[in-house]
This record gives C-alpha cells, structure tokens and sequence, in this order.
C-alpha cells in the first residue's frame, strides 16, 4: 500500500498564488511520472500537470506559463506552484501515481480562487 499525502491548499485572491505538495512513503522514482489532477463541482477530474522519471513535465494548455511542476526526491515530495490564479482554477487538487500497475491518490486538497 503506498501514501499520498498532499497540503497546500487554501483560498486566496484572483492573482494570487499557492504551492501544493505531494509527499509518497515510496520513492518517486519507483514510478513512471507524478502527476497532478484537479476536478471542480460539476466537471470531470483533469490532468493538470505531469512529471516523469526523467525529469519530463507537461502541462494542460490553461495552465501553462502559470503552474510549475517540480520534485525533491530526497523527500519524495512532488509540488505544483500556482501562480496568477484564476477564479476557474477553483477545484479539489489531487496527487497520482502509478506503483506496481496500481493507481494510488491523495485524499485532495481544496483550492479556491475567489475575490
């Protein structure tokens, strides 16, 4: 059984920005990629932003030049940085990732975006 554990959340102010984390009780580099969903009221859950073994990210075209994936492999701690945040980036934040072919999640963490 493998843990994530994300924090970060929080309500802040259209422009403003927050900084998620993703801490596994496995190495990251026992997976292919860390990755980041998001899902708010009403919509389907959506990639956000992808890390891979190698170092490779990748980011949904909404929040690109806005949000930066990044890890600390020491901590087998992934972030996302979130900068000038929109009042449409409000959703519940997820942490995923595959280990031994299972797909393991993080319980969510609330982000509100709201003036």
């Amino acid at each position: 059984q493998v843990q994530l554990v994300e924090s970060g959340g929080g309500m802040v102010r259209p422009g403003g920005s927050l900084r998620l984390s993703c801490t596994t009780s496995r190495s990251i580099f026992s997976t292919d990629a860390m990755r980041w969903y998001r899902q708010a009221p009403g919509k389907q859950r959506e990639l956000v932003a992808t890390i891979t073994t190698a170092g490779t990210t990748g980011y949904v075209d909404s929040v690109k030049g806005r949000f930066t994936i990044s890890r600390d492999s020491a901590k087998n701690t992934v972030y996302l940085q979130m900068n000038t945040l929109k009042p449409e980036d409000t959703a519940v934040y997820y942490c995923n990732a595959l280990f031994d072919g299972l797909a393991y999640w993080g319980q969510g963490t609330q982000v509100t975006v709201s003036s």
